[in-house]
């Protein structure tokens, strides 16, 4: 496949190639090599990637503090995703207080068990 050289080869190469640039531990080397994939993806001659190859160049400096701190936002996309899906199950709250109410019902982490009650 890589022989016929299609677009759709070398792009999915390109993913392939991003894929394994998060691994790394010294700041240096992940810099070398993510302009490394820079410059191949400024040649490849495919416009898309070029867009993509562009917006990773501007956000180079966060990617490569994303890779050394070793952070997400993860946790944060959790629970945005939850909040959405609280949002989509009532179709529209009547009120900010009812719908800051069953996020605080989800989210708040409360047990609904009566104290003083066991749960066996």
């Amino acid at each position: 496949m890589t022989k016929l050289n299609l677009k759709t080869s070398r792009a999915w190469r390109i993913k392939e190639a991003a894929s394994g640039l998060w691994s790394y531990s010294y700041r240096g080397a992940a810099e070398r090599n993510w302009k490394a994939l820079l410059g191949w993806i400024t040649r490849c001659r495919l416009d898309s990637m070029i867009k993509v190859g562009r917006m990773v160049r501007s956000y180079l400096w966060g990617i490569l503090n994303a890779i050394m701190l070793n952070v997400t936002n993860a946790i944060s996309e959790s629970i945005n995703a939850t909040i959405q899906r609280i949002k989509a199950m009532a179709c529209g709250f009547r009120n900010r207080a009812r719908f800051r109410t069953a996020i605080l019902f989800q989210k708040g982490g409360l047990s609904m068990m009566p104290s003083g009650l066991s749960g066996n």
